[in-house]
């Protein structure tokens, strides 16, 4: 018979590669559409108790291994004789809680791309955080869609909404009590560590009650202990002496007489205000409390430019690692372990200067800091879990900018970051004292100035501002004639010399900045376990990040009763003058402020006064 003329179905060709029990009719079938009678072999059924029993398996070893994660969260215990039950720790636990204020979601994009292009990193070297990204948060408060860090912070620490400017008050202007003060009622040793004034809103709303922020020297008086509840802190770390010295002392920015570190001393502080001081405590083991260390008259300088300074001002991670070693040690023998917010404080001050320089090096700072706190939770054995976020965004940053108007290239450079030495508020401090020593008009914020008199005093200054602050400073080498003119006769300009050393560096590297305010971004959330910390995985309300920290340490019943205990007092003088509601979440912060009032010609020097760095 011809290959052409064999028939299709070959009477001795099975009828499939994997069965020889398919009848020549079942193929038939299959291409007539004729249907067939069935029969089930031994194969058959033998595939079908494989496929069940395999079902059963799977499902047996998923339910072995919820139950055992169950019996290891509620039953097993830790080094430290503490466990889980019902999704919270029992027994003795610590709690770091990590803020870096102003911090949106583009300054890890900025910050990631510069450390990969100075160090020469691939690309998939990023940051610690970025390994600890569990979630994000919304930021809104009480009294606006774009929140200050005063309630943000509130959120924090009370777990509760309120308006811009409340520090741990309620827009009902009841005091409402914070899980640091829960955790020092409870037993617990409490600290703040920051680098900017300890008395600023974000570590305030901790340890302090009061209606409006800028009420720092009432905040500093509560802190070392002028509380309805006495004192709540066993260390501060930080900045802001000049709200701790009366106003006949030099450096002091308060507008009474009263010495505060004083105070703090009849109240058991010990105290060191320099860096010999705090290498006196050892990275956290010569550490006697409580302990008040303030390093800085206001805030400590910009990593940037702290680096240059090591010897006067101790970093953000020296001061984190000191923190916890020391409360470490103080609970070793304590059936309680500890409280600690760490703030990396002036992201939001790059991010209020649209100062991108500073805003890589506070990010990488913090970040460090990150790193030691979750080395030393891997190290320590007791309990313990590390949940960082932001308040909100500052400067709505963005790593593009359209400067034309033609449509933009797709580029921003980091490497114009990369030549900078100094930030931009450094290099205006500098220009201010030279334009003084030099008997030039004063740079001052907000004062108009006469114009210069002589063109060699100007000669000289466009030469000084060029080569040293430019050229040296910002590692710009092509300044324009405008850019120029405008930092020779700043008096007159709308911005301050910050905001223009800051732009020069900003066009260049292609850097955008909407706003010297703050952002209504969501922010995000990390966490050092994100199964310790699983009720914050996903999107949350800020105020749920509040609660969590509560809720870890067990502290609900505890800050019922410290709210309690406050309320009691009264609303009095102790919380400061009662705002109108209109002005409340209306005013902002000492850097926005300023900016304010220069605009309105407001001849004020705030943050100038023993402020150069």
């Amino acid at each position: 018979m011809a290959r052409g003329d064999e028939p299709l179905l070959s009477q001795d060709r099975p009828s499939s590669d994997h069965s020889d029990e398919r009848s020549v009719e079942e193929e038939d079938a299959l291409l007539t559409g004729q249907k067939q009678q069935r029969t089930w072999g031994w194969s058959r059924w033998r595939e079908i108790g494989l496929f069940a029993w395999a079902v059963i398996a799977t499902a047996l070893v998923i339910l072995f291994a919820v139950l055992y994660q169950h019996q290891q969260q509620t039953s097993n215990p830790s080094p430290s004789g503490g466990g889980w039950k019902n999704g919270r720790p029992t027994g003795k636990r610590n709690l770091i809680f990590m803020v870096s204020d102003g911090m949106g979601p583009t300054s890890l994009s900025l910050t990631r791309s510069f450390r990969q292009m100075e160090a020469g990193l691939p690309i998939d070297n990023t940051l610690v955080l970025d390994d600890h990204l569990i979630g994000s948060s919304r930021t809104r408060s009480s009294s606006s869609l774009v929140t200050d860090s005063a309630a943000g912070a509130t959120a924090f620490s009370c777990g509760k909404k309120s308006y811009n400017g409340a520090i741990s008050v309620l827009p009902n202007r009841d005091p409402c009590g914070t899980v640091l003060e829960a955790a020092k009622r409870a037993g617990y040793m409490t600290g703040l560590v920051v680098t900017t004034r300890i008395t600023d809103a974000t570590p305030a709303c901790f340890a302090a009650h009061v209606n409006y922020r800028e009420e720092e020297n009432r905040i500093a008086e509560q802190e070392v202990g002028e509380h309805p509840l006495g004192r709540v802190l066993d260390l501060m770390l930080g900045g802001g002496r000049c709200y701790f010295l009366p106003n006949n002392t030099e450096g002091s920015c308060r507008n009474d007489g009263r010495d505060i570190v004083d105070l703090a001393r009849k109240n058991g502080f010990s105290y060191v205000n320099d860096r010999k001081g705090f290498d006196g405590l050892n990275l956290g083991t010569g550490v006697k409390f409580p302990l008040l260390g303030l390093f800085a008259d206001t805030d400590i300088p910009y990593e940037v430019d702290r680096r240059n300074m090591n010897d006067v001002y101790p970093s953000l991670d020296e001061m984190a690692r000191t923190a916890l070693q020391a409360l470490l040690e103080a609970t070793e023998d304590s059936e309680k372990g500890f409280f600690l917010m760490i703030e990396g404080s002036r992201i939001d001050h790059a991010g209020h200067g649209n100062d991108p320089v500073a805003q890589v090096h506070e990010v990488i700072a913090y970040d460090d800091a990150f790193a030691s706190v979750l080395d030393f939770l891997g190290q320590d054995g007791v309990e313990g879990v590390l949940v960082g976020t932001s308040d909100h965004e500052t400067g709505g940053l963005a790593t593009a900018r359209q400067l034309n108007d033609n449509y933009p290239e797709y580029h921003w450079f980091p490497a114009v970051l990369a030549n900078a030495t100094r930030s931009a508020e450094n290099l205006a401090y500098q220009l201010r004292d030279h334009i003084a020593g030099k008997h030039i008009s004063p740079l001052d914020i907000g004062i108009k100035t006469p114009p210069r008199s002589s063109k060699d005093d100007e000669g000289a200054l466009r030469s000084y501002i060029r080569t040293h602050l430019i050229e040296n400073g910002l590692g710009v080498h092509d300044i324009t004639p405008d850019e120029l003119d405008r930092l020779t006769h700043v008096s007159t300009d709308p911005w301050p010399a910050s905001y223009i050393l800051a732009d020069i560096v900003s066009r260049r590297a292609q850097v955008g900045w909407t706003t010297h305010g703050h952002s209504a971004v969501d922010v995000n959330i990390y966490a050092s376990d994100p199964e310790q910390a699983s009720p914050l995985v996903g999107n949350h309300e800020n105020t749920e990040i509040g609660k969590f920290l509560i809720e870890y340490l067990g502290l609900d019943d505890e800050v019922d009763a410290v709210t309690s205990d406050l309320r009691a007092k009264g609303e009095g003088m102790w919380m400061g003058k009662a705002l109108e509601d209109g002005v409340v979440g209306k005013q902002g912060d000492h850097y926005e402020g300023d900016f304010r009032k220069r605009i309105l010609g407001c001849g004020c020097e705030r943050g100038l006064k023993g402020h150069v760095h």
